[in-house]
């Protein structure tokens, strides 16, 4: 009987040491996460632990002031000036967004990363550009259906267009490799992927799972596994914040405008010769030119953020012009279709002028 109430009493003790440890543990102030997104004007040498453990949730920082520019200083700076001030963006990695697009940018002329131009005509037997396109149009709106990332999409086109560069398929396998590359991109970009079945289902059964797997065998082995590379997607957020260097606030109808357009690029077997970032700009050149087709769409801040001249785009602004206006690619329709829907403020209806001045791919002077 004593060692009963003993053992009572001390499990009393237990719970009642154990409620003044959870009282104390609710009165001590509780520490605030992080964002470290939001940490702009910290060096990273004076950052430590410290600084961590003692951080406000939305740490106050100084307020920067513009510098005023003298009448005397050139319109060289001013531009380069913008475009500094367009990094200033934690999210954008401001403090070597520089290094990081020049990397891009030769990584985008690698050969092992590059489609050939004329491979339609060089290599393949069976297929045409024709095919290529509709093919292209299919797996836009299978991206939809699945509710894929774009960039899923654009890394799709850019996997087909190297394999086709270096083997030879009959057009019956076309669809094959359609959705056999969309699931290696899928895999790659997606935090959830649809499942090999998936792929099986959207083409109505055509081909097995086991169709789908070897296929995706082989993509992977022509392409030596190297499956990361530029599209024009990544380069189109940073030419769109510069195109919006006049803008208080995000523009969000030049931002559609420009998504639709580089989509509507990657339907045409022409814009397979131009690198990524070329078709980038060259959107950013068009959206600029049909929403204020009076304003000359190109800066000298664009020429520098992009390396490109106005003159360089001409062939490829044209050629987007052409699909923009349904004189190419008219019967493909799931682009357009897209972008037709409100959450794309129906971008895909904006009507654009029939012809662009010569004098807007003259060298910028402005």
């Amino acid at each position: 009987m004593a060692s009963q109430a003993n053992c009572v009493r001390i499990t009393r003790l237990a719970k009642k040491r154990a409620a003044e440890a959870m009282v104390q543990h609710l009165q001590q102030p509780t520490k605030k996460r992080v964002v470290l997104a939001e940490i702009q004007d910290l060096g990273i040498n004076q950052i430590d632990d410290k600084v961590f453990d003692s951080m406000p949730l939305k740490p106050k920082c100084k307020q920067t002031t513009k510098r005023k520019l003298k009448s005397s200083v050139s319109e060289k700076e001013k531009e380069v000036d913008v475009v500094a001030n367009l990094d200033n963006d934690p999210q954008m990695c401001s403090a070597y967004v520089s290094d990081i697009y020049d990397y891009l940018h030769q990584m985008e002329i690698e050969k092992k990363r590059r489609p050939l131009p004329d491979y339609v005509e060089k290599v393949q037997k069976d297929v045409t550009a024709n095919m290529r396109g509709v093919l292209v149009d299919w797996l836009v709106e299978v991206a939809e259906e699945y509710k894929l990332l774009s960039d899923t999409l654009y890394l799709t086109v850019s996997y087909i267009d190297r394999f086709l560069s270096v083997s030879v398929i009959p057009r019956q396998r076309l669809q094959l490799l359609g959705v056999s590359s969309m699931l290696i991109a899928a895999k790659y970009e997606e935090i959830s992927p649809p499942h090999v079945d998936d792929f099986c289902y959207i083409t109505d059964d055509t081909f097995t799972k086991k169709d789908v797997v070897k296929m995706e065998a082989d993509v992977l082995k022509c392409l030596k596994f190297e499956m990361g590379n530029p599209t024009t997607k990544t380069f189109i957020k940073r030419f769109t914040r510069v195109a919006q260097e006049d803008y208080k606030n995000p523009d969000l109808q030049l931002e559609f405008l420009g998504h639709y357009l580089a989509e509507l690029s990657l339907l045409d077997y022409n814009c397979v010769k131009f690198l990524p970032s070329l078709v980038a700009a060259a959107v950013i050149f068009l959206s600029r030119f049909t929403l204020q087709p009076k304003s000359h769409p190109w800066s000298l801040a664009f020429q520098r953020c992009s390396g490109y001249r106005a003159a360089d785009l001409k062939e490829c602004v044209l050629i987007i012009h052409d699909l923009q206006l349904s004189r190419r690619g008219s019967s493909l329709g799931a682009v357009r279709d897209k972008y037709k829907l409100h959450k794309f403020k129906c971008v895909s209806t904006l009507s654009s002028p029939p012809e662009i001045p010569d004098s807007f791919f003259e060298d910028t002077r402005q």
